[in-house]
Parts: C-alpha cells; structure tokens; sequence
C-alpha cells in the first residue's frame, strides 16, 4: 500500500512538471510553425505571451453582459411607438460608476484653456466649442438664474454631474481622456517624459501627446523632438544590437499588440446604456435575464415596499421621453 502511494505521487509530480513545461513551452513557441517568439536567432518576431488582464480603468466598473429585452415592456400610453421591444445580446462592458462630474469636466476644459489658448486666433474657438450650456436649467415657470451662473463652476456643485454637453463635446471629452490615460501609462512606464515638466518643451497645439498619433508614428509628437522619450520597453529585433549614442532612445515603442495602452474611451450605445440602467442582476439565469422589467427594480411601482421605508418614492421615474 505505501509503495503504491509512493507511486502514485511520483506520477503526480511528473504529470505536473509535464503540464508546466508545456504550459512554458506554449507560451514562448509558435504552436504551429514552431518558431519562438522574441527570439533574435529567429527574427525577433515579437509576441506578449505573457499578457496579463488589466483591471477596470479609472473611475469605471465592469458591466457583465448577457441577453435581456430592450424597449418598453408595457403599455405605450404615450403612443410614441419608438420603443417597440426586442431581445438583445450585450457583451461585458466597462462603464463609468457615476456620472462625470464638474470637476472632472473643468479640468478638461483647463487643459483645452492652457494647450489650446483662446487668446491665439487659431485656437479662439476650440476653448469655446467644449463649454457646457448653462441654459439648459431655464424653463418656463421656474427661477434657476442662480444654477445658470454657479452649477458649473462652484465648488459647492464640483462633484454634482455636468450637465449641457451635446453629444460632440462628450465624444471629444471621450478622446481627450484616452489620450490622458494613455500619457500617464506611458509615463510610468518610464517610456514618456512628463511634457508639461519638461524646460525645453512647450505644451500647446499640435505639440500634445494624441494616442492614434503615438501607435501610428512617435516620431510624429513634437516634431520629431526624440527628447520627450525616456527609454523603451524590451526589443528583440535585429536593430536592438545596434549601438545607440549615449542619451538616446533605447529599447522600441510600446504597441497595440503589447496590451498597455488603455482602449479607446467612447459613449455607451443605446443597448448598453438601458441594459446597464435596468440593473438585471437579480433576474439574471446564466447569461439571459428572466421576464420583462418596467424599473431597474423588482416590483410594479415606485414606491419602496419594505416595512421599514414603505411609501418612500424610490426613483423619479417618468413615461415617455427620457424613461430612466
């Protein structure tokens, strides 16, 4: 009986140092031609075998996906017929945990302000093109002179959402924070300068770290100025073994196909901003959700039922245009 379980252990240790060599051999080697990979002898043909999954971006939550119906799941008493309902598929997502918020918002505009003066008459109306509507708080019977003047910019409102942006300056705001994100990857990873700490550069128009431009060419940024680069990630290529000249850039530029850089930034379509707002998680069977659903909560109305708050209104909640 021991000599058996001595045997059998022993099995276990070779079927496992088995599993991890082919585990190793697996992520280093092509499977189907052979060849390795990051290897100078066989070209330096470069490959993140190694890719680990980064977590959430910044301010963001993972949105797992699945199948739900999409559109009014009720009576149309408004008679507007465009939300007629129909099963959709939604893949995982990230989205924004809160609304962005004035502060955010005002920081991007202080860096359209600093990057892009409006005292230049060549960049007069691009400070001006971001700025929120303010107005948007008037109506008819109602007195909100005082939101008008103060919501944006007062740090009374700063973690309030912004509210009067059109749907271009959210899609540039969209661009302009994957280009921030991606700056600061970069310099972390000890790839990119800090610009705007940098004595000989000058942050302003076209001379801005811009994500397509850097995946494209890095030598496009700053004109060609090789100074705001700090060393490169590992090379296997060929012209790695080249010698360099002391001070300057060593190693290569970091790639879509390295898993780095943070993926573009962009609005939620109509399916996912609805799948995300009727928060299905309790209804969820595998990856399909179960019934139809009037609120982003169980129940026919809007009012809490548990002993406790009964009667408290649990969402403002109209028919209609702007359902949620």
């Amino acid at each position: 009986m021991k000599k058996f379980s001595s045997n059998k252990v022993l099995l276990l240790i070779l079927a496992a140092i088995t599993l991890a060599s082919c585990s190793k051999s697996g992520k280093s080697v092509s499977t189907l031609t052979g060849w390795e990979y990051n290897n100078p002898k066989y070209g330096g043909f470069q490959a993140n075998a190694n890719y680990k999954e980064h977590g959430p971006p910044p301010g963001m939550v993972l949105i797992e996906g699945g199948t739900f119906t999409m559109g009014s799941v009720t009576d149309d008493v408004m008679f507007d017929w465009n939300t007629t309902p129909v099963k959709q598929q939604v893949r995982s997502f990230y989205m924004d945990e809160a609304e962005v918020s004035n502060i955010e918002y005002l920081l991007y505009l202080q860096y359209l302000e600093k990057v892009f003066p409006p005292s230049d008459d060549t960049y007069r109306k691009i400070y001006q093109a971001a700025l929120p509507d303010t107005l948007v708080w008037r109506n008819t019977l109602g007195f909100n002179e005082l939101l008008t003047e103060n919501y944006l910019r007062h740090p009374a409102y700063a973690e309030y959402p912004v509210v009067g942006v059109s749907w271009r300056q959210a899609t540039e705001f969209c661009k302009w924070r994957t280009d921030r994100v991606n700056e600061k990857i970069l310099i972390e990873k000890g790839v990119l300068h800090t610009l705007f700490d940098h004595d000989s550069l000058k942050v302003e128009g076209a001379n801005r770290f811009d994500t397509e431009t850097y995946l494209a060419n890095p030598n496009l940024l700053f004109e060609g100025d090789s100074s705001i680069y700090y060393k490169g990630i590992k090379d296997f290529s060929e012209k790695s073994k080249e010698k360099k000249s002391k001070g300057s850039f060593t190693g290569r530029h970091v790639k879509t196909s390295d898993g780095i850089l943070a993926q573009r930034f962009r609005l939620p379509t109509e399916a996912e901003w609805e799948y995300a707002a009727k928060a299905l998680i309790e209804n969820r069977e595998y990856n399909s959700i179960r019934g139809r659903k009037k609120y982003s909560w169980n129940g026919g109305t809007t009012r809490e039922t548990s002993k406790r708050y009964k009667g408290d209104q649990m969402a403002n909640f109209k028919q209609g245009k702007g359902d949620y």
